[in-house]
């Protein structure tokens, strides 16, 4: 029972990742757009990029993501033939796992890398005090 409460943890760590790159890109497009300097945040914007590059080079290297290997070790850590998901991690699991090839993860994740990278072009970020 504690691993599946571990599960869930991971799941909602692994949602709250995908949120930041998801949502940060939003708010970093909608930032040109209407010239918001927090956007230009030096930390959150290195923090924002790395989150984003980290995933695209593990779909390049063939890599699974550290946070669902650790999800799915500890759901089905007794007997792997038997499901164990909670409400939760039902919820939660269905919003972050599709049945898709492999190769298309990777085009879509290494584009929206380029794309952040971009956007870090386009609007870069300054150090504090550097905000005119």
């Amino acid at each position: 029972m504690f691993n599946l409460l571990l599960a869930d943890i991971i799941a909602i760590i692994h949602l709250g990742y995908v949120i930041f790159v998801v949502l940060g890109f939003i708010l970093i497009v909608l930032g040109i757009i209407f010239k918001w300097k927090w956007i230009r945040n030096l930390w959150f914007r290195i923090a924002h990029l790395l989150a984003i590059v980290g995933v695209a080079l593990e779909a390049l290297i063939g890599i699974n993501c550290p946070l669902t290997v650790l999800e799915f070790r500890l759901r089905y850590a007794h007997n792997l033939s038997e499901e164990k998901v909670s409400f939760i991690g039902n919820i939660i699991d269905s919003i972050l796992f599709y049945n898709a090839p492999m190769w298309l993860f990777t085009i879509i994740y290494s584009s929206f890398a380029v794309v952040v990278v971009i956007t870090f072009i386009m609007a870069p970020p300054t150090r504090k005090g550097r905000l005119d």
